[in-house]
């Protein structure tokens, strides 16, 4: 099978055997991704911040314990 086949096989995959989404699906897919990653993005400053509170208190603990 040469490079050439391979492409022409290729271009009428995705031209006629391929189901694109419809403009209103790929929107609400959009959205739904969105959204997902504007929550996990909350999720994990929230969970970033809260370690690093607990690690900078644990450590001047330390500090204060050897002072």
């Amino acid at each position: 099978m040469s490079l050439v086949d391979f492409i022409k096989g290729s271009y009428i995959e995705f031209k006629d055997k391929v189901e694109w989404p419809k403009w209103p699906e790929l929107q609400s897919s959009t959205i739904v991704v969105t959204v997902s990653t504007v929550l996990l993005a909350i999720f994990v400053f929230g969970v970033d911040s809260l370690f690093s509170k607990s690690i900078a208190n644990i450590l001047s603990l330390f500090i204060n314990l050897f002072n």
